[in-house]
Order: C-alpha cells, then sequence, then structure tokens
C-alpha cells in the first residue's frame, strides 16, 4: 500500500475529533458521521461535564428542546454497549434514534433520524461506533486536564441549574397545591371531575419533584462511588509500575460531592500520584479520603526520600486547579521519609459576587454564544458550530450586550477574560 493509497479523508476527520475542543465536540463529531450515517440531529449526553452535560448539533427543533429527563430515561434503556435502533421520546415526541452507550464513562450518543449510507454491509454502523468511542474518550481526557477556568465555568453552572431548578419546583407545587385545594373544595359539585383531577395532579406533583431529584443527582456524585472511580483510575499503576497503592475510603455515609469538585479530587490525585513516581525509591503511595461535612479532604503520601520539589511545575498545576475551586494545598516534604499532601476543596460553591458568570443570568445558549466570542470566532463561525443562523447569532450577541452592559465585542471579550471565560 502507498501512501495515496491510505483512507485520508477518514484519518483526516479522526485527527479532527481528536483534537477537537470540548465546545465544538459534537458538531465535529456528526460531520465525521454524517458520510456513514445520516442525521436530523447529534445529541451526546455526558456526566463528566457536570456544568454542560449535554453537547449537542444539528436541527434547532431538536437540540434546543431536548432534556435531560428523557436522554437519561433513554440511557437507562440501554443494557451495553450494543448500537440500537428503535423509537424514543426526545425533544418532546417520539423519534426514530440510534443510541450508543458509552462503557467506561457511560455516556450517551443520540441519532436522530438515522439512517445509514450505502456502504454495504455494517460498515457504516461499525464507523460510527468507533467515532464515537473517540469523542467519549476526548471528553473523558479533556475533563481530566480542565484548567481552572473550566472548573470555575463548570461549578458555576451546576449552581445555577440547581437553582433554577428548585425555583421552578417551588413554583409549579404552589401552583398544583393551589389547584388541589381548589379541586377538594366542598363547593364543588361535580366528585367526579374532581376525583379525576385531583389524582391527575397529584401525579404531577410526584412527576416534578422526581425531575427535580434527577436534576440535582446529575450534578452530584456519592462520594463513595467517586473514591471507587479513582481506585479505577489508579489501577493500572498498580498493574504495571509496580507502584504499591494504598486506598484509605471516605466514610460511606459522607456528603455527596458536586461533580466538579469529585472531577478535580481525582485528577488532583492521580498528579500527585504521578509526581510522586517521578522520585527516586519511592515504591508505596497512600491516599485517603475524608469528608468534614463542609470540605473533601484529600491526603496523598509517599514513602520516598523527601525530594519533591513544593515549586515543581506539576505540583503549581495542580495546585491551580485547587484554587480554582478555592480550596487549599500543603505539602510537607520530609528528607529522608518522603512527601505528605494535604488538599481541602469545599463542598459547597463560594458566594457568588457581582460579576460572577452565574450572575449574568445568561441561558445556555448565550453561554455558548459568549465563549465562542471569548475564543475570538467570528458570527459566521459560531453559526456553523452551534448549528444556528448568522441572524440567531446576532440575537443572542445583542442579549449579551444587554446582560453584560457592554457595548462592543471588545468590550464583551475583555469581561469574559476577566471571569476566567477563553
Amino acid at each position: 500500500m502507498t501512501v495515496s493509497d491510505l483512507p485520508w479523508p477518514l484519518l483526516q476527520t479522526v485527527a479532527a475529533l481528536a483534537d477537537a475542543p470540548l465546545a465544538q465536540i459534537a458538531e465535529r463529531l456528526r460531520n465525521a458521521t454524517l458520510p456513514y450515517l445520516g442525521s436530523s440531529a447529534l445529541v451526546i449526553f455526558t456526566e463528566d461535564c457536570t456544568g454542560r452535560p449535554q453537547k449537542k448539533a444539528g436541527e434547532e427543533e431538536i437540540i434546543s428542546r431536548v432534556s435531560i429527563a428523557e436522554l437519561d430515561a433513554l440511557r437507562a434503556a440501554l443494557s451495553d454497549e450494543t448500537p440500537w435502533f428503535g423509537e424514543a421520546e426526545l425533544a418532546g415526541r417520539p423519534r426514530p434514534v440510534l443510541a450508543l452507550k458509552h462503557a467506561s464513562s457511560h455516556a450517551l450518543l443520540v441519532l436522530t433520524d438515522p439512517h445509514l449510507a450505502d456502504t454495504g454491509n455494517n460498515v457504516g454502523l461499525d464507523l460510527v461506533t468507533y467515532l464515537w468511542r473517540i469523542a467519549a474518550r476526548r471528553i473523558q481526557e479533556k475533563v481530566a486536564d480542565a484548567p481552572p477556568s473550566y472548573l470555575l465555568e463548570s461549578r458555576a453552572a451546576s449552581a445555577e441549574r440547581v437553582r433554577v431548578t428548585a425555583e421552578l419546583t417551588d413554583l409549579h407545587s404552589t401552583t398544583l397545591e393551589t389547584l388541589l385545594a381548589a379541586l377538594r373544595s366542598s363547593s364543588l359539585d361535580n366528585a367526579a371531575a374532581r376525583s379525576t383531577v385531583t389524582d391527575l395532579t397529584a401525579k404531577a406533583l410526584v412527576g416534578l419533584r422526581t425531575l427535580s431529584d434527577r436534576t440535582t443527582d446529575l450534578v452530584e456524585e456519592p462520594v463513595a462511588t467517586a473514591f471507587e472511580r479513582l481506585r479505577e483510575d489508579l489501577r493500572p499503576l498498580t498493574r504495571f509500575s509496580g507502584l504499591e497503592v494504598e486506598f484509605i475510603e471516605p466514610p460511606l455515609n459522607g456528603r455527596a460531592l458536586p461533580g466538579e469538585v469529585a472531577h478535580a479530587a481525582r485528577a488532583v490525585v492521580r498528579g500527585l500520584v504521578l509526581a510522586m513516581m517521578e522520585q527516586p525509591d519511592v515504591s508505596r503511595v497512600r491516599t485517603q479520603w475524608d469528608c468534614d461535612g463542609e470540605n473533601l479532604l484529600i491526603n496523598v503520601r509517599d514513602d520516598g526520600r523527601g525530594v519533591l520539589a513544593a515549586d515543581a511545575p506539576s505540583i503549581a498545576r495542580i495546585d491551580r486547579r485547587v484554587q480554582a475551586l478555592t480550596g487549599h494545598l500543603r505539602i510537607d516534604v520530609m528528607p529522608g521519609w518522603g512527601a505528605d499532601i494535604f488538599v481541602s476543596l469545599p463542598l459547597n460553591p463560594p458566594a457568588r459576587p457581582a460579576g460572577d458568570v452565574a450572575g449574568w443570568d445568561l441561558a445556555a445558549r448565550e453561554l455558548e454564544v459568549l465563549q465562542h466570542l471569548a475564543a475570538g470566532h467570528r458570527n459566521r463561525t459560531i453559526a456553523s458550530t452551534l448549528g444556528i443562523s448568522e441572524n440567531t447569532v446576532k440575537f443572542h450577541v445583542r442579549n449579551l450586550f444587554r446582560k453584560l452592559d457592554v457595548g462592543s465585542r471588545t468590550e464583551a471579550i475583555a469581561l469574559a477574560h476577566s471571569h476566567g471565560l477563553r
């Protein structure tokens, strides 16, 4: 085979997908799959990205209406990674879909109105599955290596979503409870109608509460589950490096961790273990998690010579991640006895200053447009990436100017950069 015989379009597609930033991964995956499997929209649902668990591209009517509850129900119905064709409730109505689940991250890919291209046999479906695995792994890697700005945005988005859900729950609960009181009034004479509507309303209340609980679950992770995922992440080190890693588990009844804290905690421990492995004569590392109700407490200790430099670039990178979540890192190096590192990560978001991202009251799409502006993208690029028209982009930009109280793109970009969006 010569160089000219290689499948360059496919290789270039794989390269573009492997290098995709999180904001563009859905669009790039859709572009990669279209030659093999047509679709009206593509939706990725991943709990790795706690602030923005949906990544979407395609028809605006679908991607603007699809809900977490619909995606969660579809994912629960899939037993393994086998591609599933069928009809599912999506964006408010039943639609034909292709759904695939990623085993290690439990991420979900959904393609609406799928139709295989004429590639023969199952080649098209096999390629789509292969490309999806690359994308799912890319999401995991990007979140694991997330910069401080991503953690700040994720925490703000998570807190805002919980707040909005709580407000909606209170609003609808009050409305429905008032309706119940009226229907139960003795002044109403149609008993049968009153009984029927009472039952329906009670069921609606239960459904609303369930939706609220599910939304909260998506931005939190039980501390024991988070620690078990850490153990799985570090298992290859114990298998191939000869390093002994001792795990001191947190209390089973410890407080659940916000998603961004769980991700950051695992990344911090992984980084510390790798930094310790670079020292001579390190054969054993102990990692321990605990929770005092307000903070996740992490301790990582090695049995080396105690030569780990507190100002090493690897430690500085980890410290920046910790500071992004208003946490603290302390390192005690004991010559001849090893290094002992303590990290504290607050579980509650800090009090929101007036200029914080969440304080701008941006809709999800407005925040996406602002991120693209901050990255220096023009309206045409933003429209193409998000799958919307340039006029829609201009509409969102005008709203951004009003909400951010700025008069130009330059001002909006400067303000976004000052809040960690790039």
